[in-house]
C-alpha cells in the first residue's frame, strides 16, 4: 500500500518506521518545512492520518499530505542510492559513524555526484527508528553508514522529531539558505562615532569619574584602558555617544552644583 506518493524535488528521504505517536508525525513534518525539506516517508504507522498529527504539524499540512505511507522498508527504499541509519548509541557493526554535521556533508556530496555521473541523482535515505527500541538490527543491516547525534551522557534520550530537526538544520546551513531577515531593522541608523569622538568621550569620562572619586589618578590601574577595549567593542554610534555624553554631562552638574 501506497498512499499519497507524489514526487517532490527532494532527493533527501527522512524515513520513519513504525511511529507509535501521530504527535512526532506532526512534529517531524513542521522540522522538515522549516529548514525546506519535503520527503517524509512513513513505514506502517501506527496512526495515520491523525488530527494530532495535523495539529503538530503546525502549518506543514503540505508535507503530512505528500507524505508516502508504505507497508515495508523495501518499498520507502525504492531509488535510494544511499542509506543512512541513525542510532542513539553505538553499534559494534562495521559501519561508518557520522555525527549529523558529517552527515549532512556526506548527504550534499553524494547527491552532487551521482547527479554529474548519471544526470539524475538517486534519493538519499535517513531511517529513523521507533520511539522506544530505534531500528532493528536487520534495518541496520541495509545502511550505508550511521548518523547518531553527541548528547549529554547523563541524558542521551532525544525526541524523534527533535533528531529529524538537528540534521535538516544542518543541512540547510550546509547548502547556504538565505535565512530571515531579524526581526527589526537591522541596519545602521546613524554613523559610527570617529576615533576624535570617541577620544573626547574617554576623556569625558575619565574626568568624571576621577570627580566623583571612583578613579584614584594616583593608582589609576588599567579601569581607563578596559573602558577603552568596552566601548570599542560596543561600535558605538554618533548618537550613543551623544546620549552618554549627556549622561556624563548631568553628573559633572550635579558634583559642581
Amino acid at each position: 500500500m501506497v498512499m499519497n506518493s507524489s514526487k517532490t524535488d527532494s532527493k533527501i528521504k527522512f524515513i520513519l518506521m513504525e511511529t507509535s505517536h501521530p504527535g512526532n508525525i506532526g512534529a517531524a513534518a513542521r522540522a522538515l518545512k522549516n529548514m525546506s525539506l519535503d520527503q517524509l516517508v512513513l513505514v506502517n504507522p501506527k496512526q495515520f492520518p491523525s488530527a494530532e498529527a495535523t495539529a503538530r504539524a503546525s502549518g506543514a499540512d503540505d508535507i503530512l499530505y505528500n507524505a508516502t505511507v508504505t507497508d515495508s522498508l523495501d518499498q520507502a527504499l525504492e531509488g535510494c542510492s544511499l542509506v543512512i541509519g541513525t542510532t542513539a548509541r553505538p553499534r559494534s557493526l562495521y559501519l561508518p559513524e557520522l555525527n549529523p554535521r558529517e552527515c549532512a556533508e556526506k548527504i550534499e556530496q553524494e547527491i552532487k555526484q551521482e547527479s554529474v555521473q548519471e544526470g539524475d541523482a538517486p534519493d538519499v535515505a535517513i531511517l529513523f527508528g521507533r520511539e522506544d527500541s530505534g531500528l532493528s538490527n536487520e534495518e541496520l543491516d541495509r545502511c550505508n553508514i550511521l548518523m547518531r547525534i553527541p548528547t549529554s551522557q547523563e541524558y542521551s534520550s532525544l525526541n524523534l522529531a527533535a533528531a529529524i530537526q538537528v540534521l535538516a538544520y544542518e543541512l540547510m546551513m550546509l547548502r547556504g539558505a538565505e535565512l530571515k531577515k531579524p526581526i527589526g531593522n537591522s541596519e545602521r541608523l546613524y554613523p559610527l562615532a570617529t576615533a576624535d569622538e570617541m577620544g573626547g568621550f574617554f576623556d569625558h569620562i575619565e574626568k568624571t569619574i576621577v570627580d566623583t572619586g571612583f578613579l584614584d589618578p594616583d593608582n589609576p590601574r588599567q579601569v581607563m584602558r578596559r573602558l577603552r577595549r568596552l566601548f570599542n567593542r560596543a561600535e558605538v554610534d554618533r548618537n550613543e555617544i551623544n546620549i552618554m555624553r549627556g549622561i556624563l554631562t548631568s553628573i559633572r552638574e550635579r558634583i559642581e552644583g
